[in-house]
């Protein structure tokens, strides 16, 4: 894949109501979302309840994925804690000939940036033909990385460390790598990223504002005026009022009951938040009509 470009869905996984994962309308969702304007989709990161699936239902997903007409525009989420299970389950999506991955360092323990660094290392000793985006997010696994540890990383693995996903926002505006992919993890970002050379974004709402967010994109490039990008922002702030992917399970369920299933500890919006969310949707003109499973 090289250095990523464009504008990438936190992919949802879609949960049968025994709570075992349902291997093809999640990949249905991922097709969908791209066919709806996302240049691709990672799978199993944190909005596809990565760390609340099994590692036997993720294989399950890797083995069917790898027949998918999109299967060089995903990337791979590990959600794994443990670094020998990273390395096991890279070792099966390797041999479906998948490459590219995002890597969210470890939760729960405190450490610092040159644990980060060899936590990195002993992955990519153990796959150097992997391309790695590295997730910033502070938030769910209480590290964040520094400017100085992403060069560092890409100093020692140029090949392999290929770009960065930006939740915690502290790098967007700070890091600059030539052939290095910068992804913020937010829609509002977007524009600013693009004006400072960023990437484009990956991001838990591109699941419902792919068309809007692509649009945003093109018309960068294109040197166009903006038109949406307002609106885009504002559909992002919304569903920011709620836990993401709650909220994003109730909006694509108004159209697919299926959607309704969540894994616990997660729960999906209750009634009175599920109106006030779709309510201020629709005052935007932003409509669940067309958030069908292709």
């Amino acid at each position: 894949m090289g250095k990523i470009n464009g504008i990438y869905a936190a992919s949802m996984s879609i949960i049968n109501n025994d709570l075992t994962l349902d291997v093809t309308k999640t990949i249905q969702h991922a097709e969908m979302i791209i066919d709806q304007g996302c240049h691709g989709a990672a799978i199993f990161g944190s909005t596809g309840q990565a760390q609340l699936i099994s590692i036997t239902e993720k294989i399950k997903l890797f083995n069917q994925l790898s027949t998918s007409k999109y299967k060089d525009k995903y990337i791979i989420g590990t959600g794994l804690n443990s670094l020998s299970e990273t390395i096991n389950l890279m070792s099966v999506a390797r041999s479906l000939n998948f490459k590219n991955f995002l890597i969210m360092p470890p939760a729960f323990y405190k450490y610092d940036d040159d644990n980060v660094i060899n936590f990195y290392t002993k992955i990519i000793e153990a796959h150097p033909e992997c391309e790695i985006v590295l997730y910033n997010f502070e938030k769910l696994c209480g590290y964040k990385f520094s400017v100085e540890c992403v060069q560092e990383l890409v100093k020692r693995f140029p090949e392999q460390i290929v770009g960065v996903k930006d939740s915690s926002y502290n790098l967007f505006e700070n890091l600059e790598i030539d052939n290095f992919s910068i992804l913020p993890g937010s829609e509002t970002k977007l524009l600013k990223g693009l004006e400072l050379g960023c990437s484009g974004i990956i991001t838990a709402t591109c699941n419902v504002t792919s068309a809007l967010a692509r649009k945003v994109y093109d018309d960068f490039l294109e040197k166009k005026e903006q038109t949406v990008n307002q609106k885009l922002c504002d559909v992002r702030n919304i569903f920011e009022k709620y836990n993401l992917i709650s909220g994003l399970h109730a909006y694509y369920s108004k159209n697919d009951d299926i959607y309704k299933n969540i894994l616990p500890p997660l729960s999906i919006l209750n009634s009175k938040e599920e109106k006030e969310l779709i309510n201020n949707l629709e005052k935007l003109n932003f409509s669940t009509k067309t958030a069908m499973v292709a």
